[in-house]
């Protein structure tokens, strides 16, 4: 099972999203909330070296932001895990 990590903050609507997909997937996490721990945030800046979030780590592939479909291929899940036709 990957291992996944989402940094966050309370109020990120995008965070919110990311965090309902790996819940409906049954996708088990460690939430990092940034805005309270700043350890947390210094490591998210160290690896995405930006100050937005989301930031997801899924087995050190960083993504910015919720996206969906890269979120699917490297957790095999969905029609990104799907060979081409």
């Amino acid at each position: 099972m990957a291992k996944v990590t989402i940094y966050s903050t309370p109020t990120c609507v995008y965070c919110k999203m990311a965090k309902e997909f790996f819940a409906k997937n049954n996708v088990a996490y460690e939430d990092h909330n940034v805005a309270s721990d700043l350890k947390a945030r210094e490591e998210m800046v160290n690896k995405s070296h930006q100050l937005g979030v989301p930031v997801i780590d899924i087995d050190n592939n960083i993504i910015i932001g919720f996206d969906q479909r890269t979120i699917e291929g490297l957790l095999g899940l969905g029609k990104a895990a799907a060979p081409a036709a």
